[in-house]
């Protein structure tokens, strides 16, 4: 797993402000993954869980579409608690919806008329726009059809971020960009840090390449945190208190069959590219946890990490890669309602299990299956 790249933390400050804690109220931190529109499901996840009461939320990690979905749940939080967070994420995808907000995953809705029913049809294969768009992408770059390196996200998350909520309120928000020179994850957060976090923070986790320039901070250019952690981990581990971390999954591990045009192969790749951190991670966590139980670590010196994980791949099947440019409202809120019926079944199936024990089974990241 590649180590990331900040530098050595600072002395820690004085505890911060938490949220007010209810009666038998547990504490999880969170972990969200970046998959362009498809973020949409982790809108619905998170809304579904912000209506638990009994459940707290201390630190969130996300990276691209992940990091947006925290920097605004952490903003709606800060300004109005767990009412304030879930009407700020639905303003958010809301604007994403408009014609501007699109433009923020590559300007794309709608199939035609050849696609088939379903879910499926959020797909934009069919899309002659789309299809154009890619055969573009492959003759000229963002530094070339964008002279002036216009990005549209920045409005969109001006209009939704505050960042003042993320340095000082009282969630704590980490965001993984990519480094174009080192090829390593560096995680934007807290001082204790050493990485402030910010706008240009989030627009560098969201920077596709292909799509936008890369972001400059501090000297240093930035692409897509997708690339080198989908999301980060370690900044809950050693940045929090909190000992559970709930992972909402929205990219696919399994695909079956074997693609065999140019399309599919590139698609394929960047799926295994873009879980590659995750899983280097959640290996790293489980070789330790292992050696802890044989008695070969000491446990006092580790974090005991309960895992948890939301994911839906069966509903989210039919997609393909494309639908992550789809900004249509009406796949948004298909996506929505996807991401609230797998939150209810993870709190009907382990609310109780937080702060008990581990409800992820870690051999799905860390062993083949075969069908």
């Amino acid at each position: 797993m590649p180590a990331p790249e900040a530098p050595a933390r600072p002395a820690r400050r004085a505890p911060r402000p938490r949220p007010p804690r209810r009666g038998r109220e547990a504490t999880i931190d969170l972990a969200l993954q970046g998959g362009g529109s498809h973020g949409a499901f982790t809108w619905g996840v998170l809304d579904r869980l912000l209506e638990d009461e009994s459940l707290g939320v201390d630190g969130v990690s996300g990276t691209s579409a992940g990091a947006l979905n925290a920097a605004v749940l952490a903003t709606g939080w800060a300004e109005g608690g767990r009412a304030g967070a879930r009407a700020a994420l639905a303003a958010f995808w809301h604007d994403v919806a408009t014609p501007a907000g699109s433009a923020c995953f590559g300007g794309a809705a709608g199939a035609s008329s050849l696609a088939p029913p379903g879910l499926a049809a959020y797909n934009l294969d069919w899309n002659p726009f789309y299809v154009i768009s890619q055969q573009w992408l492959k003759l000229f770059s963002p530094y070339q059809f964008n002279p002036l390196g216009k990005d549209p996200l920045r409005a969109i998350v001006q209009r939704h971020v505050r960042p003042a909520a993320l340095r000082e309120g009282p969630l704590s928000v980490f965001v993984t960009a990519t480094s174009v020179r080192t090829g390593q994850p560096r995680v934007f957060g807290r001082e204790a840090l050493g990485s402030d976090i910010g706008l240009d923070a989030l627009l560098a986790s969201a920077c596709l390449p292909q799509l936008f320039r890369a972001v400059q901070i501090e000297g240093e250019a930035y692409w897509d945190g997708g690339y080198s952690g989908n999301p980060a981990l370690w900044p809950l581990i050693y940045e929090t208190p909190t000992l559970d971390v709930l992972l909402v999954k929205i990219n696919p591990l399994l695909r079956e069959g074997v693609p065999d045009t140019p399309a599919e192969i590139a698609d394929r790749v960047n799926e295994i590219t873009f879980n590659a951190g995750l899983v280097g991670e959640l290996r790293a966590i489980g070789f330790v946890q292992r050696l802890v139980a044989e008695g070969r670590l000491e446990p006092g010196r580790y974090k005991g990490l309960r895992l948890h994980m939301v994911a839906d791949d069966e509903g989210l099947a039919p997609l393909h890669p494309s639908s992550k440019l789809n900004t249509e409202r009406s796949f948004l809120e298909a996506l929505h309602r996807l991401g609230r019926a797998a939150a209810e079944r993870w709190l009907t199936a382990h609310r109780r299990d937080v702060g008990q024990r581990s409800t992820l089974d870690l051999s799905t990241f860390l062993a083949p299956r075969r069908g």
